[in-house]
């Protein structure tokens, strides 16, 4: 039966944001009629919904998209864009390595894709088509450096990953009768990131410097007036400093043990606030307009997240997991091959489906099975995240494309295509980096904790 569950779960995905919780239901109904589940499995869920609610780690969630907002309400992100590319500007594909170094500070300042992908195309396309910049070159540089804000700490997608994969690593301990082992923590995931992140961002820019070489049209220098020259290492420092002062306040107390990911949120917005205030851009309006935006996006993980604790649940009473579990250490190459097997399947759910409903149905599921067969958890968190990166780039569901599709007017969505599949190919490209590498991902969570 649970696999015309999967099949239903395709559909409704859809339709609905709460297509998992409905798919649960509907088939532990069935399930209960036809003599394969059991109905008092379902009295847990309200306990289940109590625990997700009074979890500490998931308040950091509203409080990063909170400061991510502010950034972008208040323009600060705004200024940081177009002084920034006014200094890389004079170089050919200078403007394009700007926006990808700005992407990166962006992506550790908001935490979330949306926000990125939006403040860059508003204000960074109009600029990049203005200096003659390929439009499909301009629209896969911005689309890509959005989605850094899903690799790059503090990322609301590393934290629910987070929470997955130490409940994984947990309940795969207990099967192999393992109880003295450390636990992995959001900390962990976000030290592992910055690495592989930063080696990320650098591909793309090796990408948009290889391209201005092959073909200096798509990517002229960027011309500025003598006044604009003379008044720019000023406005650089001004742009520059306050976020970059944010972005240490916040990971620096988390990478340093002063305070966990979810005190971090709180500074990070509080910071923002008095960032804004600063600026003088931190009205009334301004607190509604954000408070606003933040609850609907923090809703929406929530919701999924309540969702997909239900599907679980009940994907498990049908015995799913048993399945899986006798399937996939049958799969050729024994952990390899498995793990293959499942990054691949992740890559093409991104085609069909949000990430976070990705993480809350193969994570819980497939997680367990890899840490047994050997499969670090930490490198294992860090190769799905690059994967999941590529979701939000991949037609015909692609959010960043939707994104940059919603505030670009008169930009065809073959023109975005055709500019993220080099982007695409760099992050697959950089799963392999990491695999032939895995220290890159393991070091830095091994030396600082």
């Amino acid at each position: 039966m649970f696999d015309d569950m999967g099949a239903v779960l395709a559909l409704m995905l859809f339709l609905s944001a709460f297509a998992l919780g409905g798919t649960a239901v509907l088939f532990a109904f069935l399930g209960t009629i036809s003599g394969v589940f059991v109905w008092g499995m379902m009295s847990s869920v309200a306990g289940r919904m109590i625990d997700l609610m009074t979890n500490e780690t998931l308040v950091a969630v509203p409080l990063f998209v909170f400061m991510g907002v502010v950034l972008e309400r208040s323009k600060i992100a705004e200024d940081l864009l177009i002084t920034m590319g006014q200094a890389f500007g004079k170089l050919p594909g200078g403007l394009g390595i700007s926006v990808i170094l700005v992407g990166g500070l962006l992506a550790a300042s908001t935490g979330v894709v949306g926000a990125t992908v939006l403040a860059m195309g508003l204000i960074s396309l109009p600029a990049m088509v203005r200096a003659n910049y390929n439009k499909s070159l301009a629209s896969g540089i911005i689309c890509a450096s959005g989605t850094m804000a899903q690799l790059i700490p503090p990322s609301t997608v590393l934290i629910m990953l987070g929470i997955m994969l130490q409940n994984a690593n947990t309940q795969a301990n207990l099967k192999m009768g393992k109880f003295d082992t450390s636990i992995v923590t959001i900390t962990d995931l976000f030290a592992a990131a910055l690495l592989p992140g930063v080696i990320l961002m650098g591909m793309y820019i090796l990408y948009v410097i290889l391209r201005a070489f092959l073909k200096p049209s798509d990517c002229p220098p960027l011309e500025m007036t003598a006044e604009e020259r003379k008044s720019l290492l000023p406005r650089i420092l001004a742009a520059v400093v306050p976020p970059v002062t944010l972005i240490l306040m916040v990971l620096g107390s988390i990478l340093t043990g002063i305070a966990t990911a979810t005190e971090s949120a709180a500074v990070g917005a509080i910071g923002a606030c008095l960032l804004a205030a600063l600026k003088g851009r931190f009205t009334f309006g301004t607190i509604w307009e954000v408070s606003k935006k933040s609850l609907v996006i923090s809703n929406m993980i929530f919701a999924i997240l309540i969702g997909a604790t239900l599907f679980s649940m009940v994907f498990r009473g049908l015995g799913g997991d048993d399945i899986i579990a006798e399937m996939v250490p049958d799969l050729p190459g024994g952990v390899v091959g498995a793990t293959i097997f499942v990054l691949a399947l992740m890559f093409l759910l991104g085609f069909l489906i949000d990430t976070f409903e990705i993480i809350f149905i193969i994570v819980p599921i497939f997680a367990p099975i890899l840490i047994i067969m050997g499969m670090d958890p930490i490198w294992l968190g860090i190769a799905m995240a690059i994967v999941l990166q590529t979701s939000y780039l991949t037609p015909p569901f692609g959010f960043a494309i939707f994104y940059l599709q919603g505030v670009a007017q008169g930009l065809k969505g073959t023109t975005i295509y055709r500019g993220v599949i080099p982007f695409v190919a760099i992050q697959i490209l950089a799963i392999a980096v990491i695999w032939a590498f895995p220290r890159l991902a393991t070091w830095l969570p091994e030396v600082l904790f």
